[in-house]
Formats: C-alpha cells, structure tokens, sequence
C-alpha cells in the first residue's frame, strides 16, 4: 500500500470511529450532562499516556466555554495531587480500556471524597466503566494504525465524545459569542467582540480639522500633518460639515488648475460616513469595506466630532 493509500485509509477509519458513536449518544450522555451542567465546583478531567493528552485538550476546550475544568495527571495524584478534588467536582476520567491501572487506583479515593465520575472508555464492562456514575462507550472496531497498537482512532473517538460533551453543555449553559469573546481577549475573536471604535480611534489634536473658510493650502497641510489622508471641516463648536481626502483632493487638481485659494467648505464632501465610539470595532472595518474607504468619522448623536478611526488602527489592533 503506498503512502496515499495508507492516508486515506487512516482517515476511513477514524471518520468511521467518529460515526460510529452517533448511535450511542443515549440517556447515559444526557445525564452526564446534567451532572455537568449542575457541577457546582471543578471538572476535573484525568487519563494517561495519549489518553492523558485528549484529556488536557477536553479540559482546555471545557474551560474556553465556560464550564471550569483542568487536568488531573492520575500518576500525581496519587502523590499529592488528589487534594485538588472537592466533593462538588465532577470527574471525567478517560481510558480506552477502563482497566489503566493508574486511574483504576484512583476511583475509591474519589468515591471516598463524593465527587462524581463520568468515564469515557472503550470497553463497558471494564472495572472503570462499572465503577463510574454514568459510563459513556467510546469504543472503537480498530484503530487506523496497521499493528493495532498506536492509539489512533480510539484517541480520535474520545476527542470526538469530548467535544460533543463540552458544545452538548455550551449550549445548555446559553453561552454567547461575548462569553466567548471574554475568556479569549488576547485572540482574534476576543478584539472582534470587545474591541470598540473608542479603544482605536484618533482624538483631540490628534483629529485633523479645519474650519470651512480656510484655503486648500492649509488644508492640504492639516492632511499630510495628521497622516489619515483626510481632514474633517467643521464649524465653531466642532460639528461635522463635510471631509476632505486624498481622492478628493486629486479630482479636485484634475478639474482646475490652481486650487490653493479654493476654501474648504468648496471642496468638502458631504455626507461622509460615520460611527460612534461605542460601535464594535468590527462593526466600522464593515462600514470601511461595503464602501471602499479607509476611514471613519466618529461622531455622538449631535454630529459632534469625537474622533476618527482608520483602517491601518485596525490592522494594528489585530480586527482585520
């Protein structure tokens, strides 16, 4: 069998692994979701060797949608580390066999503390599987690897029924893309949720402005000294009039020769387009994409200049 073959078929049977266990998912999982869903401390995710490893990214994805969850290693603790279970945990503890010696050990201490166990193994009438409060069967015709050895597709399998618990227990849970967004600041989804225009955007001498009598001369140093390809005209109190850009100041050139007397308010588009500083940040790069423009005006409800964002402060800030 050459390498593409081999490939494919790896993927065969780890897609058939997965399949497999849509017929499975019966009362014993909705109840392990109402043990998680009403888990009034930690769950406590355990497992070793490669079973340990699926454990670490079930317990990762877990906490990341808002059920509190960490990682047991079961060889620590034995030494030490079972005094991070409480009463009201509950524990998941995963082994393809049900008979890893390590977690086995484990199971009358943490019946001893009245935690829950929630076991996901590939064999039901393993010691573990008989041993849990609700017993989930993970298992699996071969694994993709050709020995038979290398967990592969049980692994696969376990990740699998992993997930299927942590979004069964997201959506029951209500949680929104903002929960989301607030256990994950430092990712890119976190800056498109939370990020508002106020957090990015230009201010005070910062903003370029002229009133609409000045000349295009002055203007046109206000644009390139503020660096945003643009300046705002406003009145007397700061509320906006119109924009001059770049492209306007090109179509300008291109119409008459000389433009430096020409006063701002002739010049100046009007109706520009404008947010507020509470928008999501997300929300004005929309604005900045449907219309083909790189900035942004931000304005309260008055039409009083506040700020103005750009679309290089939202590349900076990680939106785009």
């Amino acid at each position: 069998m050459d390498v593409i073959d081999q490939a494919k078929e790896t993927l065969q049977i780890e897609a058939q692994a997965i399949c497999s266990l849509i017929d499975r998912i019966d009362e014993s999982f909705v109840r392990a979701i109402e043990m998680l869903y009403g888990c009034k401390g930690r769950i406590i995710v355990t497992g070793m060797g490669k079973s340990g490893i699926i454990g670490k990214k079930i317990a990762s994805t877990l906490a990341s949608t808002g059920s509190p969850a960490l990682f047991l290693h079961p060889a620590e603790a034995a030494h030490g580390d079972l005094g991070m279970i409480t009463r009201d945990d509950v524990v998941i503890a995963l082994s393809n066999s049900g008979e890893t010696k390590e977690l086995i050990e484990l199971i009358p201490s943490i019946k001893r503390m009245g935690a829950t166990i929630i076991s996901l193994s590939g064999n039901p009438s393993s010691t573990l599987s008989k041993h849990s409060d609700v017993a989930i069967n993970v298992f699996v015709e071969k694994e993709a690897c050709p020995l038979g050895l290398a967990p592969t597709a049980s692994t696969t399998a376990t990740l699998a029924m992993g997930d299927a618990l942590a979004v069964s227990l997201l959506k029951k849970r209500g949680f929104k893309e903002q929960d989301f967004a607030s256990l994950h600041p430092g990712g890119s989804l976190g800056k498109k949720l939370l990020l508002t225009v106020r957090d990015v955007m230009h201010t005070g001498d910062h903003i370029p402005m002229v009133m609409p009598e000045v000349s295009m001369k002055y203007a046109l140093f206000e644009i390139t000294s503020k660096k945003l390809g643009l300046t705002l005209v406003v009145n007397d109190t700061k509320q906006l009039l119109g924009i001059i850009t770049d492209g306007d100041l090109r179509r300008l050139i291109e119409r008459q020769q000389n433009i430096w007397d020409i006063e701002a308010k002739d010049a100046m588009s009007k109706g520009s387009k404008t947010c507020k500083s509470s928008d999501l940040a997300a929300s004005a790069l929309a604005v900045m994409q449907q219309y083909s423009i790189t900035a942004l005006v931000v304005t309260d409800e008055e039409n009083y200049v506040q700020g103005v964002v750009h679309l290089h402060d939202l590349l900076k800030a990680g939106i785009v």
